[in-house]
């Protein structure tokens, strides 16, 4: 390659001058274009939820790679209030340099439109939709002295005592209180709702059994079912989990049609730059297909799902109509 104080002096004038530098840059083209502007400063990773819960910890394993992969770091911001709705919201007003991410739950994404109203953002329209990341079932869980011991023995006994089962959940409008309300609306029973602020005394309060059963993340009960501290009645994925083979799926206990998954998406404000957008999207997808990563988050109960913007935006769809319908018939509100 021609260096450029060589170029330089086989040119004389102003004229030829930018003529070699146009020329070297031709020359070194393929070495500007790998080199490219965003990002040049620390990126905001906000997540509309307290610290410490699953999208904290999804946004917390992805910071690290990211940071590896795009040479900034990848900070985590927590901003949680209204169910996810003051992050996302903070996200929406962003600018839409690349320089503020969100990962978000499937509330944020799919279930605030229809609980909360004058909502301040819209999640189909305020947001470039990056990629869902992973997704879990959640498990039906009971304290070990409740009678029930699979999902055909509750659906008997809340038959028999309708309103008096109670579901602990992690507030209202929750994943785990739509889940129950889905549970509900397919099994023809009806369960008594009683919410926590959040879902680490929710699951206390299920220990100690103060409340009967309850819809959790698999990844935030695992350790409890493996010290025989929960029942594991059933799980609402499609097929048995990995982390727990002995554990049926909700058809499997007789109750079909209750398959959810708790997932976690990125997104940023709407506009982001086309060059910026798909290199985030592959760091993403790169980090989230790392061996390790992929590991890691199976020994959680995690499923790795690294879709495409296109992809999400169509999964998006289909949860807000599912849960407009469950919420609609549930009669649910969170006043």
């Amino acid at each position: 390659m021609i260096d450029l104080s060589t170029l330089l002096r086989r040119c004389a004038g102003a004229g030829m001058v930018l003529a070699a530098v146009a020329a070297l840059t031709v020359a070194g083209g393929a070495a500007i274009a790998a080199s490219p502007s965003w990002p040049q400063k620390p990126v905001s990773v906000v997540v509309p939820f307290p610290a410490g819960g699953s999208t904290d910890t999804i946004a917390r394993m992805l910071a690290v790679p990211l940071n590896e992969k795009l040479g900034q770091p990848f900070v985590v911001d927590n901003r949680p209030g209204a169910t996810g709705a003051i992050g996302a919201t903070f996200v929406k007003r962003a600018p839409a340099d690349g320089y503020t991410m969100m990962v978000a739950s499937i509330g944020v994404y799919a279930v605030n439109p229809f609980l909360q109203k004058n909502l301040s953002y819209d999640p189909a329209r305020d947001f470039d939709l990056l990629t869902v990341a992973v997704r879990a079932p959640n498990v039906l869980v009971a304290n070990p002295n409740f009678p029930a011991r699979t999902v055909q023995e509750l659906v008997g006994y809340m038959k028999k005592n309708p309103g008096k089962v109670a579901f602990a959940t992690s507030g209202a409008g929750s994943s785990d209180h739509l889940t129950a309300a889905l549970f509900w609306q397919k099994s023809g029973t009806e369960g008594l709702h009683v919410p926590y602020k959040g879902g680490a005394p929710a699951i206390s309060d299920l220990l100690a059994g103060q409340v009967d059963v309850s819809f959790q993340n698999i990844n935030a009960v695992l350790q409890h079912i493996r010290s025989g501290k929960l029942r594991a009645l059933a799980v609402t994925s499609d097929k048995r989990a990995a982390v727990l083979p002995n554990v049926p799926t909700m058809a499997e206990g007789g109750v079909k049609d209750v398959e959810v998954y708790s997932w976690q998406g990125v997104a940023a404000p709407r506009g982001l730059p086309a060059d910026v957008k798909s290199r985030l999207h592959g760091a993403l997808v790169g980090a989230l297909n790392e061996p390790k990563m992929r590991d890691k988050l199976a020994e959680s109960g995690f499923e790795v799902v690294a879709n495409t913007p296109e992809q999400f935006a169509q999964f998006e769809n289909q949860e807000l109509r599912r849960w407009k319908t469950v919420i609609e018939q549930g009669k649910i509100t969170i006043e």
